[in-house]
């Protein structure tokens, strides 16, 4: 990864998450046995919230990738493409100024 770190991952996210997948099904799983059945990245015990929280913060990509030897960057772009995802769901559209 360039030392861009977090605006590499975040134009990587929205181009994979055009992908059919929104670029996160097959990485983030739920199983009631894992976690409480809490979002995780598929194979591992990380939550995505866990993820999400370092984001927000301001971790930088390799430090969360050190913290959390199990994920690989391609779980960091699915973490903020269900992010992306769950703001437009979530969002109310802002209303459209009418121009006349």
């Amino acid at each position: 990864m360039k030392t861009g770190g977090i605006l590499e991952i975040r134009r990587l996210a929205m181009k994979h998450a055009a992908g059919k997948t929104n670029g996160y099904g097959e990485l983030i799983v739920r199983d009631k046995r894992v976690c409480g059945g809490e979002p995780v990245f598929k194979g591992t015990r990380v939550t995505l919230r866990t993820v999400l929280a370092s984001l927000a913060v301001g971790e930088k990509p390799e430090t969360i990738l050190e913290q959390f030897p199990t994920l690989k960057t391609k779980h960091l772009r699915a973490a903020i493409a269900f992010a992306a995802a769950s703001a437009e769901e979530d969002l109310p559209l802002p209303e459209i100024p009418h121009v006349r």
